[in-house]
């Protein structure tokens, strides 16, 4: 391919759907598999796919995420890999805030130094999946195509979430219908038997549409040509106008992939990773995904039960059982608790030079806990349930919420003994 290619992650609005979880960070930055964010999926798919240039577009809530970047992946002289942040700023031509994601890019073109020849890949930053971006950014120059989208097959059910497209056998795109519901001419949309076999889709689901994975490749100057107005967004301003304007592909992934979109996805997702064989799997070591150094000690298992967990470093665990459940960095589980599906994102910090000690950050002793999300850095006293018994779907209470009946505990939270919930 010639030219340089330049990638654009976009860092996320306010996350509003992921709330609690976003209340200190920006979607990104919200930790996934106990050691990682989620910004880590398409960094490393990038450097993963040899590509060098790296820009992440950053706004709400950004300064855990500004951290994140700036210990984990400094400027690497061998290779010459950089991954740049470019937060939300205002200059004497732009006084305002980024309006969307397509508004995000926009003002920031001058940082990219584009020439003619580049190729541009926006990527996502709040998304669950692997994928090797030399394929499409291959696929986008055999068919000397202008724009292209990733697109993946998902069921009637699902469209009203995406942005759902129309294509040709040759793989052009000639429609977008954005976030539709299900019944609104949905039958013009489907996959036709003729793409099927060309993209070898699964034959078994008769209702099948192909959606936008918010993954897109511009030639340079289409994009600048196409940031050329005030269009603030991607799926719903520039992307229908380019299907218009320009030569626009779909390449069609056949893989897992997921948007951590909302706290139940979130929650799902991270469940699955403790699966024997996940649909994510970060046990592949020609695929590493990376995430900052930590030089935490081992973990400390000083008697524990666990059955299909993801342990994260510098753990403490005292008499323990614990079963479908992600355990992140630093977390402290005390004698006679029991986890079961549930996510422990750990803590940020040690609290003292005795971190086994009876009281403090961490999970106290005797308590029960289940399909749960506990943030980082709470603590959590002796004899608490958290069980959601009622089986309460929304609850928004002082120290915790309900989502779709999952308990979150929100960051740096404190629960008395014997809490139930």
């Amino acid at each position: 391919m010639t030219g340089n290619i330049k990638v654009l992650i976009l860092g996320g609005g306010q996350g509003k759907r992921l709330f609690p979880l976003t209340s200190y960070r920006s979607k990104p930055a919200v930790p996934i598999g106990g050691k990682y964010r989620l910004v880590d999926i398409p960094i490393s798919n990038a450097i993963n796919s040899g590509l060098r240039k790296i820009f992440v577009l950053t706004q709400f809530n950004s300064t855990s995420l500004h951290r994140h970047i700036h210990r984990t992946y400094p400027y690497e002289y061998f290779h010459q890999t950089s991954v740049e942040l470019l937060a939300a700023e205002q200059t004497l031509a732009n006084a305002d805030w980024f309006q969307g994601t397509a508004d995000a890019v926009r003002k920031h073109l001058p940082h990219y130094h584009l020439e003619d020849t580049d190729t541009v890949l926006i990527l996502s930053g709040d998304h669950l999946y692997r994928m090797d971006y030399r394929e499409i950014l291959k696929f986008h120059e055999e068919k000397n195509a202008d724009v292209t989208i990733s697109t993946i097959p998902v069921s009637k059910k699902e469209v009203r979430h995406f942005g759902i497209m129309k294509i040709r056998a040759s793989a052009q795109i000639t429609e977008f219908w954005e976030k539709p519901a299900p019944e609104e001419n949905a039958n013009a949309y489907m996959i036709p038997e003729t793409i099927r076999n060309a993209f070898d889709l699964n034959k078994a689901k008769p209702e099948l549409y192909l959606a936008s994975m918010g993954i897109y490749v511009f030639k340079a100057p289409v994009l600048a040509a196409l940031l050329e107005g005030r269009e603030a967004d991607f799926g719903r301003e520039v992307i229908p106008r380019a299907i218009e304007k320009y030569k626009a592909f779909g390449y069609v992934f056949n893989d897992y992939w997921q948007d951590i979109g909302t706290i139940s996805s979130f929650y799902e997702a991270s469940i699955d990773l403790t699966r024997p064989h996940p649909p994510f799997e970060f046990f592949l070591p020609n695929a590493v995904v990376f995430t900052r150094a930590r030089f935490l000690p081992p973990n400390k298992m000083l008697g524990a039960s666990l059955k299909r967990v993801l342990l994260s470093d510098g753990c403490i665990l005292d008499d323990t059982l614990i079963e479908d459940s992600v355990i992140g960095v630093r977390s402290v589980v005390r004698k006679g608790t029991e986890i079961r599906k549930s996510v422990v994102m750990g803590n940020d910090f040690y609290e003292s030079e005795k971190p086994v000690k009876q009281e403090g950050l961490g999970i106290g002793r005797n308590c029960r806990i289940e399909n749960c999300i506990i943030d980082k850095n709470v603590i959590i006293g002796n004899n608490v349930e958290i069980l959601n018994a009622a089986g309460i779907e929304e609850k928004d209470a002082d120290n915790y919420y309900i989502r779709e009946g999952i308990v979150i505990i929100p960051k740096g939270v404190r629960l008395a003994d014997g809490t139930k919930i």
